[in-house]
């Protein structure tokens, strides 16, 4: 199973596409599900895909010597992985919070989800930005140090835009789907010219999924602001 898993492809037109290039993908798409619906399950699931696509983009440490490896792709999977151990923790904390009897005796209209969804004040805003900026500029020269694939900014882009996305799903930020959108606009040309298809081809469909989820977090925030009123 595990050779399989390492070594199976299927074909697309000329190219070969891994099959765990596919998998890593859609545990990633379910754990957004998951994130769109405010699920503390969204988290170990998202690691799980984030495992197999570490694999996937530092192929040449795993017997893929076909296609080049992305360093920042690489290493956006391991800063996944540490940022969603950080938000599966809060998130089970506010769940666990909410779980508890109130001194009215009544369950939390929110029905106890993992997180309540608010806006970034001003100054978070313009430290997510800053961030997004003076990160990628500081990591270009360093992953292009390192080999990383050309163009190596829109490698740091994403690695620094995911980053920040993780950490604000985890602080239940509504704009945090917003910096997905700033990823994968940059991400889906990256990938498709590295040859890595089936992620790229996964970044456009997350492209509008996050605009849903957007809209869906927006509205959780009216709702419950409304019933505190």
């Amino acid at each position: 199973m595990i050779d399989w898993l390492f070594s199976a492809t299927f074909s697309v037109g000329a190219e070969q596409v891994l099959w765990r290039e596919v998998i890593g993908n859609a545990f990633g798409l379910a754990s957004a599900l998951g994130g769109m619906r405010r699920k503390v399950w969204a988290w170990p699931v998202g690691i799980v895909g984030n495992l197999l696509l570490f694999t996937v983009f530092l192929g040449s440490l795993f017997g893929d010597a076909d296609r080049v490896d992305m360093l920042g792709q690489a290493g956006r999977q391991i800063m996944f992985i540490a940022v969603s151990v950080y938000g599966w923790m809060r998130w089970r904390e506010t769940r666990r919070q909410d779980l508890e009897v109130r001194a009215d005796g009544k369950i939390p209209a929110s029905g106890a989800e993992g997180v309540h969804p608010h806006w970034a004040t001003w100054w978070q805003r313009l430290g997510l930005v800053a961030a997004l900026v003076g990160g990628t500029l500081l990591l270009t020269p360093l992953f292009r140090a390192l080999g990383s694939y050309e163009p190596v900014w829109a490698d740091a882009w994403i690695f620094m835009g995911s980053l920040l996305a993780t950490y604000g799903m985890a602080r239940g930020w509504v704009e945090f789907w917003l910096i997905w959108v700033a990823v994968d606009v940059v991400g889906v040309p990256l990938l498709w010219s590295a040859g890595y298809y089936a992620t790229s081809f996964m970044y456009i469909f997350y492209g509008a999924f996050t605009l849903v989820g957007f809209f869906v977090w927006w509205r959780v925030h009216r709702r419950e602001q409304a019933a505190t009123d």
